[in-house]
């Protein structure tokens, strides 16, 4: 069991955050064990299909980057420094990672088992140039990778864990740490102060002192994943909600339908809200009264059809999942 302690300040600190590196690097275990999840098999299906078509890639050490035990190198998932940074920008913070932290992470994350060949260059002994060589090449690996693999879907993966980080905030409202943490999954368990997670190959207790704790939603995590290293600050990645409805490929309303089904400023509203806006930009597009669009993002949102969340003073409204499923391509 990992534990992670939490004093009042780490609770006010306490703030979410998505990463598209986190999403990449946790997608390779999917690839490697189609049974930890099958609500990816039609995602892990296109993937290894487009995969072989470029031949070029090296697999082997890509899939070498996943332990037996299905651990991962913390030096590839790097805490977020803002609430959705760049995949470039992640990327960047592990090309300076140094060459005693990848040595000691893939160690850690292959322990008790020896590294696999593609990754021993990084085998305790190494000298610098060698690790920071195999280093280089595992970014160059998953740049390719993810421009491959998840970046086509990032769009409508956002979307979902943005509504999954609305809920949580929710939930955090209405009934404080404990209800927050029992809704996200079964090992997680709030008490006096101390987030336990069970289920965990690591055995340790992390003081927070004052870092706070970053919760990350994710679609390939299949079950909370703080750091393996109890020298990483509190970070948790969790399971997102609605994962299985990400992949399906339901028939798409044509445009007369949708209009018909809403009517036709709230098609035309829900066609806008590809991306966050607030009522007041919306309205300003529409040429319209703010009060007026409210009404209909009131109606909206009741019905799923899209999300919000609040930015300082702004409340940000943006299509839900379903919302897409819905809207299709034609708007």
């Amino acid at each position: 069991m990992i534990s992670f302690v939490l004093g009042v300040e780490d609770l006010a600190d306490t703030r979410f955050a998505l990463s598209p590196l986190n999403e990449t690097v946790f997608s390779l275990r999917v690839l490697r064990d189609p049974g930890l999840s099958a609500v990816h098999l039609p995602w892990r299906r296109s993937v290894l299909g487009r995969l072989g078509a470029l031949g070029a890639l090296d697999t082997e050490l890509l899939m070498s980057l996943v332990a037996r035990r299905r651990t991962l190198p913390d030096f590839l998932t790097p805490r977020p420094t803002g609430f959705c940074p760049a995949f470039e920008e992640e990327l960047a913070l592990v090309r300076a990672a140094s060459a005693d932290l990848v040595r000691r992470d893939l160690a850690a994350a292959h322990a008790p088992d020896p590294l696999p060949e593609a990754l021993l260059d990084a085998a305790a002994g190494a000298d610098d140039a060698r690790v920071l060589g195999l280093r280089d090449a595992v970014c160059d690996l998953l740049q390719r990778y993810w421009e491959v693999a998840v970046e086509p879907m990032w769009p409508q993966m956002r979307l979902l864990l943005e509504a999954d980080m609305t809920y949580r905030a929710r939930q955090l409202a209405l009934g404080g740490a404990r209800l927050l943490f029992a809704g996200m999954h079964p090992n997680l368990r709030w008490q006096e102060g101390v987030l336990h997670i069970a289920q965990m190959i690591g055995r340790h207790r992390v003081a927070a002192s004052g870092r706070g704790l970053l919760l990350v939603p994710s679609v390939f995590a299949h079950k909370p994943a703080p750091p393996v290293s109890p020298d990483e600050p509190p970070t948790l990645v969790y399971p997102s909600r609605g994962v299985a409805t990400l992949w399906n490929r339901e028939p798409a309303a044509d445009a007369p339908a949708l209009v018909a089904l809403l009517g036709a400023p709230r098609a035309r509203l829900l066609g806008l809200l590809g991306e966050p806006l607030p009522t007041v930009e919306i309205a300003r597009r529409f040429r319209v009264t703010p009060s007026a669009v409210s009404q209909h993002l009131r109606v909206l949102h009741a019905t799923g059809l899209v999300s919000r969340a609040r930015d300082g003073r702004q409340v940000l409204y943006r299509r839900s999942p379903l919302g897409d499923r819905l809207a299709g391509p034609h708007l």
